[in-house]
């Protein structure tokens, strides 16, 4: 016998969430206190005295008492059980007349390429399917997303090249730190930055401390700084060297290869005063925000600041928080998002691909229409309304 409860808790919810093969940070409980203007709900549903399937509702009121309902990368359930999945979706649609619902929408982190079944039963229930989209924003939550799994990451696995962009941001005196809300003034800095390279807006420095409040021990920040003072004394210390290779040389060739590289060294000095004078000896330069919900961690936000790219602080900031992700027990890491045309000419997609990540294409997002009446006017209005932002 199925039955349904609506106000779980969050421990429950989260502890079938958390067992379930399509776990998702956006379906922890928390995520509802981080969604500004959204109420929340959350359900579970039984067979006999057992939980087996839960979502956490975002709720969007509308204009003249409707509602949009939203499940972020749910629904965690066993698809392959049809009439189970025929009682969630029929409970589910009268919790949404309830709440005066146009449609619910979901969009499950199942892959698309094992999806068909899915996708046959949702259809044979009446729930309509955006299918396999094109654009990366005509989904809430990209299809695409860039995941590296634990077992397959490694810096001896990582390319030459990647490698020797660590190296060089490792000789480059970095100071690693991980920590929480204390880290957040620094790093919405390098946010700002990174909103005025893309010209995008982003989030603020309120935001991300929420997040670490809320998501505590399961939320860090990630900062690269670059000891500026170590680097100008070595920098010197190279330069006094090459003075003293000059007046040593024996040949013209030699001597016009020193003098070369005595301009670059000099150069560099002047480069790095000015940075200290400017900005102090250590500066951060490049961090993460990253969270972790039942073994998949995510991280949200990554800002650089591109006055020292030439240092590759970004692919040690990514590193370090990925190995950090996998040492506090996380199987994945989802690096974020992908354009769906994957074309070799996107810079973030060569950036993610130095990580060696997997691909992964989801199946994309259902709608369950519950006021069948206003249900199409009211998704070639939200369709309209994305393509215009």
């Amino acid at each position: 016998m199925y039955t349904v409860k609506i106000g779980l808790s969050a421990a429950e919810h989260d502890q079938l969430v958390v067992a379930s093969p399509l776990v998702n940070l956006l379906q922890s409980a928390s995520w509802a206190k981080i969604k500004e203007g959204w109420q929340h709900e959350r359900i579970g549903f039984y067979d006999k005295e057992q939980l087996r399937a839960s979502v956490s509702i975002l709720i969007k009121p509308l204009p003249l008492g409707f509602t949009m309902l939203y499940i972020p990368r749910g629904i965690a359930l066993d698809y392959a059980d049809k009439a189970f999945v025929k009682f969630v979706i029929s409970e589910l649609k009268k919790y949404g007349k309830s709440k005066h619902a146009l449609f619910i929408k979901f969009d499950p982190a199942i892959l698309a390429s094992e999806a068909k079944e899915v996708v046959d039963t949702l259809q044979s229930l009446g729930v309509k399917w955006s299918g396999l989209t094109a654009d990366m924003h005509d989904t809430i939550q990209p299809r695409f997303n860039a995941v590296i799994h634990r077992e397959a990451f490694s810096e001896p696995a990582l390319s030459k090249k990647t490698r020797q962009f660590l190296r060089k941001a490792r000789n480059s005196y970095p100071v690693v730190e991980v920590g929480g809300t204390e880290l957040v003034p620094e790093f919405s800095q390098l946010m700002k930055k990174t909103e005025s390279r893309k010209n995008v807006s982003l989030r603020n420095a309120t935001y991300y401390t929420k997040l670490l409040d809320v998501y505590q021990e399961a939320a860090f920040i990630n900062l690269i700084k670059m000891d500026f003072g170590q680097l100008l004394t070595e920098t010197k210390d190279n330069y006094a060297k090459i003075v003293d290779n000059i007046a040593n040389a024996k040949n013209e060739k030699r001597l016009k290869a020193l003098t070369s590289d005595l301009e670059i060294v000099d150069k560099n000095i002047k480069e790095l005063t000015d940075i200290i004078q400017e900005r102090g000896n250590i500066v951060p330069v490049a961090g993460t925000l990253t969270l972790t919900y039942g073994g998949a961690a995510e991280t949200l936000y990554a800002g650089t600041d591109t006055a020292f790219q030439k240092y590759y602080p970004s692919y040690l900031a990514w590193y370090e928080a990925i190995n950090h992700a996998f040492e506090q027990g996380a199987e994945t890491l989802n690096m974020g998002g992908l354009e769906n045309s994957l074309a070799a000419s996107d810079g973030l997609l060569k950036f993610k691909k130095h990580f060696n990540p997997t691909i992964e294409a989801y199946v994309g997002e259902f709608n369950i229409p519950v006021n069948s009446f206003l249900y199409k006017l009211s998704d070639l209005a939200y369709k309209l309304r994305k393509k215009m932002r």
